[in-house]
């Protein structure tokens, strides 16, 4: 590259030509086209580019506009791991809303992010060689679990390869979000800080369009894409309400999203948060319990009171205690009041369960199977129930087995032991969560602590009942937490481990 003499700057030209050569040099090796002729040159490739999208045909256009835009983020995200992460909770959020519009294979995007995030960590450790971002009691769990996991192909009850490969994305692979973020907030707080509010955004998000949802209505494609499956249907429309999913999948995650974002709200409120960014907490408290009730989701309204109990027996607080009670009592009255209200009865029905018959029936399910799991200590394989089980292995018993909880799904896919792996797994989140938030001393990562920490625990408890922890964006913003759960700690400068 030919080196710039500076001193042409200070050199009269006489000619025309070296007074141009001097003023082009000027606008780009000085000031670096952050001048009118730099935005003149982006306009006009803007104009370019503009018409030669729409010369194209539909599909060739987007694909180009997709690379055109996608390239840059790709090649940033490989080289900030904590922008890659927030990009991931973006595409979570977005995939099931888009699937709604689109049948183009869009959730290969997320594998996509995923892939970048793991070699961009690879990279870096070609040099730095420090994997004390994984060593974590926690991350040895989750390394077993994806070992599980991926070792599962060999399963020999398994009927069908591909099932594995289609399952074990959700159920595993996407585990590799958590040591991303541990990497990527380890030594970042900025962007641990700024992870945490583009989740609190995009929940709050979530609330404010399911609202939308149901005020004004599902767009001509949503309605379409609900009335195109009778099943889908009938678990959208239940008694006399529609119920909402806002941008997830179905209602029920988003129920389960709205009850667990709530009591998060309400720890940072409790805890040392600004008194500015309470209100604005407070506003998001109400919004997601506001939409989770017309979300019609029964496991998210039982979650509410336990997730406040936990959370109450967590801080130990006199006057949040004191509060607790008369909710509580409040809340039995509630739940005894007679109504005509789809809603109300609904959430009502969350808490008569002996009178439900969907969960007597789950019950009884679960008593079926028992036998099989205690009988195949590996399980059926992965994607051996449920949607990749019935479009696999139609023909397998499994494939039509109604497993509804994670629990069982695991019992029956992976065996007892992979219930047990499972079950251990929680157990190492919640412990990692009350170890750190024991020891540490600042406010605002003392709540935030809570807040994640009960969160997880509600998901847990919701896993009994529903896939809560699988389905999109859960799952990934379940990772993230999980990796802040092992990294906020090194932001409050009074935590000793011991």
């Amino acid at each position: 590259m030919k080196r710039f003499n500076h001193g042409k700057l200070f050199t009269r030209n006489t000619s025309a030509g070296g007074r141009i050569g001097a003023w082009f040099e000027r606008q780009v090796w000085i000031q670096k086209l952050n001048n009118p002729l730099g935005i003149s040159l982006l306009l006009l490739g803007a104009v370019a580019l503009a018409y030669l999208l729409a010369a194209l045909d539909f599909q060739t256009g987007f694909v180009l506009y997709i690379v055109l835009v996608g390239a840059p983020l790709i090649v940033y995200c490989l080289f900030n791991v904590a922008f890659n992460v927030g990009m991931m909770l973006f595409v979570a959020l977005m995939v099931p809303f888009a699937t709604k519009y689109t049948s183009a294979p869009i959730g290969t995007l997320l594998d996509l992010l995923i892939l970048i995030g793991a070699v961009g960590i690879l990279l870096r450790q070609i040099k730095e060689r420090d994997w004390s971002f994984a060593k974590y009691p926690l991350s040895y769990m989750i390394m077993v679990w994806l070992y599980y996991n991926v070792m599962q192909v060999l399963n020999p009850y398994a009927e069908s390869k591909m099932a594995w490969l289609y399952t074990v994305r959700s159920v595993a692979i996407q585990q590799v979000v958590f040591f991303i973020g541990a990497f990527a907030f380890s030594n970042n707080k900025k962007g641990a800080m700024t992870v945490i509010k583009l989740i609190i955004a995009i929940c709050f998000a979530s609330a404010l369009y399911g609202l939308k949802q149901q005020f004004f209505g599902f767009s001509a494609t949503e309605t379409s894409w609900v009335m195109a499956d009778p099943e889908r249907f009938q678990l959208y429309y239940q008694w006399n309400m529609m119920r909402i999913p806002s941008f997830c999948y179905d209602p029920t995650t988003f129920g389960i999203l709205m009850a667990c974002f709530s009591i998060f709200c309400l720890a940072l409120i409790i805890g040392g948060t600004r008194r500015k960014h309470k209100w604005w907490l407070t506003v998001m408290f109400a919004c997601s319990l506001w939409a989770m009730a017309y979300s019609g989701t029964r496991t998210a309204f039982a979650l509410v009171p336990i997730g406040a109990l936990f959370y109450a027996g967590l801080i130990l607080n006199r006057r949040v205690l004191l509060a607790g009670v008369v909710l509580a009592v409040l809340g039995t009255g509630f739940v005894m009041k007679s109504t005509s209200s789809g809603v109300i009865f609904r959430i009502q029905s969350a808490f008569k369960p002996s009178q439900d018959d969907s969960m007597n029936l789950r019950l009884e399910n679960q008593k079926k199977i028992q036998p099989y799991i205690q009988s195949h200590p590996l399980g059926g394989g992965l994607g051996s129930c449920g949607v990749w089980g019935k479009r696999f292995n139609p023909e397998s018993e499994l494939a039509s087995f109604p497993h509804d909880s994670s629990f069982v799904r695991m019992g029956v896919e992976l065996g007892w032991i992979g219930l047990i792996l499972y079950t251990l797994l929680h157990y190492f989140v919640l412990r990692t969560g009350l170890f750190y938030f024991i020891r540490c001393r600042d406010p605002l990562i003392k709540a935030m602590y809570a807040g994640i920490t009960t969160w997880t625990f509600m998901l847990a408890v919701a896993c009994y009942a529903q896939e809560a922890i699988l389905q999109l964006p859960m799952n990934v913003i379940y990772n993230v937490f999980l990796a802040l759960l092992v990294t906020l700690k090194n932001y409050d400068p009074a935590f000793r481990e011991d």
